[in-house]
């Protein structure tokens, strides 16, 4: 088996879609990807958004491990090698930096679910919709045929799934 490909799912806070996605992509694809997240603004308590949190313990995924943290953590000497940037945000306005071996890249966007002043039931809902969006997509990723994750391919597989 060949090493797993290295995911990184960006949004500016790093609270709710990079964080859905980051847990979401290491629960079908354990030994196939390693999925990280971060933000470039990230949330100064560390903690990711409550509601995601609740979302995914009330889908069965484990929240435990799951911070709010800076991309900056993946441009250091020492950061592990990324294969792919996928950014979640729904209008990435934002330029993201050039993470070392310049890795593939694609824009995967979602509606921010945190946002507005709606009542908790209608946001719980909102990020329910999104770990959904978010789920669906994954798993057409993760069981895309081997050739289509090959380096040179990679880049273009994930943008395909853009429209899915």
């Amino acid at each position: 088996m060949s090493a797993p490909i290295s995911v990184l799912l960006l949004c500016t806070h790093n609270s709710a879609r990079s964080v859905l996605a980051e847990a979401l992509l290491n629960e079908p694809g354990a030994g196939k990807f390693i999925a990280s997240s971060a933000g470039s603004t990230p949330r100064t308590d560390g903690k990711p958004n409550p509601l995601a949190l609740r979302t995914l313990e009330d889908a069965g995924i484990d929240t435990s491990t799951l911070r709010s943290k800076s991309w900056d953590e993946f441009l250091r000497p020492d950061a592990p090698p990324i294969d792919l940037v996928i950014t979640v945000c729904g209008n990435a306005n934002e330029v993201c930096p050039v993470f070392p071996g310049r890795p593939a890249t694609a824009h995967w966007g979602y509606d921010d679910p945190s946002a507005g002043d709606a009542a908790d039931e209608v946001k719980r809902f909102a990020f329910r919709t999104t770990l959904h969006q978010i789920r669906r997509r994954l798993q057409i990723f993760v069981n895309l045929p081997a050739a289509s994750l090959q380096r040179m391919v990679l880049e273009q597989s994930a943008r395909t799934l853009a429209d899915s």
